[in-house]
């Protein structure tokens, strides 16, 4: 019994004599997380300010608000006499073993923030890249990947590391774009009556840009057949079907004018969105 009661003593003594202190790490605790609280208010007000993507800006405010209180912790753990040097020590071993394990995930974090920092393209935003088969429309941004759906309804996740190194083509972040086509005629056919029949055909449809205005050029004189080629300029939600209506309207303004060997137009297959 008189060993219990010295024990207990001992133990009021203790936290008698750390009294303060506990006071104090108390005090730094709702302190602190009332400061962590108006530094995350005032860091979502600035973001919201100048228009941060909100992926990027929920996953910024994680990370500064993890930070903080880890730091708020330690702070009030060191108060009380806890030792945080080798916890401090085994969190770091630990982030160095996770960061090895996790070396293409963290290249995707990288860049899915440098895609959401840059902006090179938006949801929404059809586009294609030169690494892998990465072409559709902008359908998510996340962190790690973007969600890509193509001209086939076909969902394609692509990892945002490789994508944010790629050259992308960004079809949706212009105003207009180029239609081609690519007619051969036998080498006897009028090609003055050809083009002109051609460009009467661009020219009749008000969808089809003046400045540029279209073009016909003979782009082969062969021994047996010419080639002609057409370009023409229209607003981007035009596109495609000015280039597959156009495409129908000049080969029937040929026929009975000239002989026709072969009618194409030009359209890479990640154009098709």
């Amino acid at each position: 019994m008189e060993k219990v009661e010295i024990a207990l003593q001992r133990i009021a003594e203790a936290i008698l004599s750390r009294l303060p202190n506990l006071l104090l790490a108390f005090v730094t605790l709702v302190a602190g997380a009332w400061l962590i609280k108006l530094v995350l208010s005032i860091v979502r007000n600035r973001f919201e300010r100048n228009n941060v993507d909100r992926s990027l800006r929920d996953f910024i405010i994680s990370i500064v608000k993890f930070v903080l209180y880890t730091m708020l912790i330690l702070s009030a753990a060191s108060m009380v006499g806890i030792q945080t040097t080798s916890f401090v020590a085994v969190l770091g071993a630990a982030s160095l073993s996770i960061g090895l394990a996790l070396q293409g995930s963290l290249s995707n974090f990288a860049g899915g923030v440098l895609i959401l920092i840059f902006r090179p393209f938006r949801v929404g935003d059809f586009i294609s890249s030169s690494v892998g088969d990465a072409s559709g429309t902008v359908e998510r941004i996340d962190i790690l990947y973007t969600t890509l759906v193509t001209a086939e309804g076909i969902s394609v996740f692509a990892p945002n590391g490789p994508l944010a190194n790629s050259v992308i083509r960004n079809f949706s972040n212009i105003s207009k774009r180029r239609f081609e086509y690519s007619i051969r005629i036998t080498s006897d056919s009028d090609i003055s009556r050809a083009r002109e029949a051609i460009l009467t055909v661009l020219r009749s449809d008000p969808r089809i840009l003046k400045t540029p205005g279209p073009e016909v050029h003979a782009g082969e004189l062969a021994d047996n057949a010419v080639h002609l080629i057409i370009r023409g300029w229209t607003a981007k939600e035009n596109y495609l079907e000015i280039y597959y209506s156009k495409l129908a309207d000049i080969r029937q303004a040929l026929e009975g004018l000239v002989t026709i060997i072969n009618v194409s137009g030009k359209m890479n297959p990640d154009e098709a969105g």
